[in-house]
């Protein structure tokens, strides 16, 4: 069992940056891919970033060149660096882990945290 805990929201004007955090509770840490995600009001829940256990990462595209995710797995947290926001990233940022080496399921998630950025 992993617990997840994400920190780091908030209310941001366009072009400003946040840094989200999630520690992770549990089990190995380093064992887990990462993986960040987040819904807007009204719509699906949708995949932005994610860290392999051997630090592969991937974007969505729409986030490229704008946030970074990384991980350190002597502290047990996983970040997302966002810098150059714009509105259309106001959403609930939802951390998620899972223990398999590979696949787009992840089976613990985080009870998010909240993102609105201002034009």
């Amino acid at each position: 069992q992993v617990q997840l805990v994400e920190s780091g929201g908030g209310l941001q004007q366009a072009g400003g940056s946040l840094r989200l955090s999630c520690a992770a509770s549990g089990r190995s840490f380093g064992s887990f891919r990462m993986g960040w995600f987040r819904q807007a009001l009204g719509k699906e829940r949708e995949f932005v970033a994610r860290i392999s256990q051997s630090g592969f990462t991937d974007y969505v595209d729409s986030v490229k060149g704008r946030f970074t995710i990384s991980r350190d797995n002597g502290r047990n947290t996983v970040s997302l660096q966002m810098n150059s926001l714009k509105p259309e990233d106001t959403a609930t940022y939802y951390c998620a882990a899972d223990s398999r080496l590979y696949g787009t399921e992840y089976d613990y998630w985080g009870q998010g945290t909240q993102v609105t950025v201002s034009s």
